[in-house]
């Protein structure tokens, strides 16, 4: 078998905080120019982040008709701005879920629906810290009132997410995939919406394999994803456990990373 080569990509996906954004939270201008030049060569550049699709869009503005995001851990895909795919949160599970957040102190629940977020009252401390990643949320007197079909639960700890939140949530493995999407976030959703099943649906629908594909990663959630690509890349500052899985290592967020190897790949094509 030939051993797959960087002329041959022809899907780019990367996460973003952690990854593409840097430590401030900003796309690099080089990132958006890189953009164009791979898509001149017939290169399709996917957002894939736990972050709602508002929230992604706004950071990748000037690109956003052109883009393809995954949004909420995979629970929706939308292609070039337009045709979207959703994978909601179990219902007949949202109430269980709902009743054993509720019984713990010092976490801090996202109900993710499509356009928009919910949290509970009382989270004046949380609110700044949500602002960042959910550029578009509610508040209201009990997260059981919203009506709107849920997309994903992200839970938030001050200290930190694999610590307090994850041993809480593992009773409901069974029925929800459980994700520590970053040092203070877990994700629930449906079992079939993470991002690496989002990326083989992606991957199948534009008719590019795995060797066509290459990806970015930090953190548990990226695990999937890199799975669906050959050139899979972990970040200098990923959680030592992606850095096993990835096939390939770059620079930090901090250092363009990302635009590193995109830098190399665009002289390849």
């Amino acid at each position: 078998m030939n051993t797959p080569l960087l002329k041959d990509v022809k899907l780019v996906v990367t996460d973003m905080d952690g990854t593409l954004l840097n430590p401030s939270h900003e796309v690099s201008k080089l990132f958006m120019d890189q953009f164009w030049a791979l898509k001149e060569k017939g290169v399709t550049v996917v957002a894939a982040s736990g972050r709602q699709h508002n929230s992604i869009v706004e950071k990748l503005a000037p690109i956003e008709k052109e883009l393809t995001v995954i949004a909420e851990n995979g629970a929706m895909t939308t292609f070039h701005g337009k045709e979207t795919v959703f994978t909601p949160y179990p219902k007949i599970h949202l109430d269980k879920t709902l009743a054993l957040l509720k019984r713990q102190e010092n976490m801090h629940p996202v109900l993710c629906t499509n356009g928009s977020a919910f949290i509970a009252k009382g989270q004046d401390k949380f609110e700044p810290i949500l602002r960042e990643f959910y550029s578009a949320f509610n508040v209201i007197d009990h997260l059981e009132d919203c009506t709107q079909e849920v997309l994903k639960i992200a839970i938030y700890h001050f200290e930190s997410s694999e610590k307090y939140i994850y041993p809480v949530v593992q009773d409901l493995a069974n029925v929800v995939k459980i994700k520590i999407s970053g040092p203070n976030w877990v994700d629930l959703s449906h079992p079939n919406a993470n991002k690496g099943f989002a990326l083989n649906a992606l991957q199948k629908h534009l008719g590019v394999s795995p060797e066509q594909t290459m990806v970015f990663g930090d953190y548990f959630n990226d695990l999937e994803m890199m799975e669906q690509a050959h050139f899979s890349y972990a970040m200098a500052n990923a959680h030592p456990e992606i850095i096993k899985k990835a096939q390939y290592k770059t620079l930090s967020n901090s250092e363009f990373g990302v635009e590193t190897v995109l830098k190399e790949l665009l002289k390849q094509l």
